[in-house]
């Protein structure tokens, strides 16, 4: 049982995408980091295909590091013998028994208080678990591998007129203890490029931008998640910025039928940005909508909290040409994606989605 209305509502849509799906038949699938929040609902749709698509199931195999979490994410699944839990760290090996034609990568610690606390863990995931699945990945029954890289990659532009598309690039500076994320992604999609250049591994990369949805953890730190907490807790929206920069919002469902779709359609070797450019706005422009859709104020106050490293970046608009050309198309709008996503935690099943547990 999938944990709500809004999340089973969410999984439906994105399985009725006209997609190959049955490429999946029989075959097996690990995914990295997969009681995170965007790779959850990969795997909460590939569940469902299994019981509603697929001539043949599929086996998913989703690593994780903490079997509690992943548990009461999908306990009800773990029954049935077509998901196991893989309880260990990406930067180590995969074990011998193991052998997928499909690789998700989404193991990483995205949130930017991690940016802080735990640089070398975030770049480590990125850099060695990477690492790790390629080389797991040279065989001939391979038939995809998705790395989740970030908009991070793009760096800060002089420009803030230009349309990024997936080859321009702005810098990064590489002593600022943030880049850790940033940089690592980088050199993982190095890495995705090299494995398929010379071992053929059928790599692809998906770049997502300031997604937001269902599930996420609301004490994540960036400004899509402490609006929600905002609003679960009655108000009022806290800004911590002056609010300019400006952000291109996708809710977690488009973005998920963007994942699948670089994945079973993409090219080998390059790289896809997911994002919504028809919701983007500023920080202080969706602090009033969501005052104005929630019948709340919005308050001004300056950042407490040490642990957070803000993005340099002001302002990031991608090109989704690319994936658009592969039939995608983002639709929901920051009204909807922002409703539904209160929704889900104002009527959880599982705690995981419940604001009295945010963890």
């Amino acid at each position: 049982m999938l944990p709500n209305r809004i999340v089973q509502e969410d999984i439906i849509r994105v399985s009725a995408a006209s997609l190959p799906w049955r490429q999946f038949e029989g075959a097996r699938i690990l995914v990295t980091g997969a009681s995170g929040f965007l790779p959850a609902y990969m795997v909460e749709t590939l569940l469902y295909l299994n019981e509603h698509v697929l001539l043949q199931p599929c086996r998913i195999v989703a690593l994780v590091r903490n079997a509690e979490a992943a548990t009461a994410r999908f306990g009800n699944s773990l029954n049935g013998g077509q998901l196991e839990l893989l309880v260990q760290d990406v930067c180590d090996p995969i074990p011998d028994r193991y052998r997928f034609e499909y690789v998700v990568h989404a193991a990483s610690q995205a949130s930017p208080r991690f940016y802080h606390t735990d640089p070398v863990g975030t770049l480590s995931s990125n850099v060695f678990g990477t690492r790790n699945l390629l080389v797991h990945s040279q065989h001939e029954d391979m038939k995809g591998f998705l790395f989740f890289s970030s908009g991070d990659v793009y760096g800060t532009s002089p420009n803030k007129s230009r349309v990024l598309s997936e080859k321009d690039y702005g810098s990064v500076d590489c002593t600022d203890v943030r880049s850790c994320y940033g940089e690592s992604k980088r050199i993982a999609e190095t890495m995705c490029v090299a494995w398929a250049h010379q071992f053929g591994v059928p790599a692809k990369i998906v770049r997502p931008f300031h997604t937001y949805g269902p599930g996420m953890k609301l004490n994540d730190g960036r400004v899509f998640a402490d609006f929600v907490r905002d609003i679960l807790a009655g108000g009022p929206i806290v800004m911590q910025s002056d609010g300019a920069a400006r952000r291109c919002f996708c809710y977690l469902a488009d973005a998920t039928e963007g994942f699948f779709r670089v994945l079973l359609k993409g090219a080998i070797a390059e790289a896809y940005n997911v994002a919504n450019t028809l919701a983007e706005c500023s920080i202080a422009e969706l602090a009033n909508s969501l005052a104005q859709d929630f019948g709340l104020i919005v308050e001004r106050r300056s950042r407490t909290d040490n642990t957070y490293v803000p993005s340099p970046i002001q302002f990031t608009y991608p090109s989704t040409a690319k994936l658009e050309a592969l039939g995608w198309k983002a639709t929901t709008s920051i009204r909807d994606g922002f409703g539904r996503t209160v929704e889900s935690y104002l009527n959880p099943v599982s705690a995981e989605y419940s604001i009295r547990n945010p963890e």
